[in-house]
């Protein structure tokens, strides 16, 4: 059986009477950004903060991170936003679980907070060997003017350790774009959702995602791109190799 191909289905109404099928997916490709952003910025402070923990000289909070992060990176990604869509509001009182379920877009804030979540304990564990690479001298320095540890971590060792971790940081970033897909399984329309709609309205599957595929791609070059332009801004000249 010969597949028949239709490039022009692009530009015919979809029959959610929201303009052609390219308005669908572009509307999943905001839905993406907007999940992936939040998600991001929820990976990067909680994982900044739990990183921190994890080389902190408290064995407290050296156990707390280490528990954070075992938890969240060990247990799939899907199954922690099927526990936090469907049994959180279960677990929680009766009011608390109610205003979850009714909570509007619902989904989009169990998949960022979610992926945001899941995502952050790869970034503590990304900062954590960021601050280990420094020179124990720097630490010392800090000691020896007298700065206190949150001195120490602000003006010393954070400014130092992101600029280290800035390249593995922007493929954290491209795979929480990617691992945003998963909200698919809980109702979100992102891109993956809107191209399986449009798949299943049309039956163009093919022609649906080579466009779903080509917009991930252009994201993600446009990610990068910026990501370099940072990295080259904030880089010390003679401090890492190549810069």
């Amino acid at each position: 059986m010969n597949y028949h191909w239709n490039w022009h289905i692009f530009l015919d109404p979809n029959p959610m009477g929201t303009g052609t099928y390219l308005d669908m997916l572009l509307s999943g490709l905001v839905v993406t950004i907007k999940t992936s952003l939040l998600a991001w910025i929820i990976a990067l402070i909680s994982g900044s903060i739990i990183g921190v923990m994890r080389t902190l000289p408290s064995r407290a909070a050296s156990w707390i991170g280490f528990a954070y992060v075992e938890f969240f990176r060990n247990i799939p990604l899907l199954v922690q936003i099927f526990l936090w869509f469907f049994v959180l509001p279960e677990l929680l009182p009766r009011a608390a679980g109610l205003w979850l379920k009714q909570l509007p877009d619902a989904p989009f804030w169990t998949a960022s907070v979610g992926v945001g979540l899941f995502m952050s304990a790869r970034v503590a564990v990304q900062l954590q060997a960021g601050i280990s690479s420094l020179p124990r001298g720097q630490r010392q320095a800090a000691t020896a003017l007298g700065l206190t540890t949150v001195q120490t971590y602000r003006y010393v060792l954070l400014p130092m350790a992101f600029r280290i971790i800035l390249p593995p940081l922007t493929s954290e970033f491209l795979n929480t774009i990617k691992n945003s897909a998963v909200a698919i399984t809980i109702g979100l329309l992102e891109l993956t959702g809107e191209a399986r709609s449009m798949e299943e309205f049309s039956f163009q599957v093919f022609e649906a995602f080579t466009a779903a595929t080509l917009l991930y791609l252009l994201l993600n070059v446009v990610v990068v791109t910026a990501m370099r332009l940072i990295e080259r801004s904030v880089a010390i000249p003679g401090y890492i190799s190549g810069k």
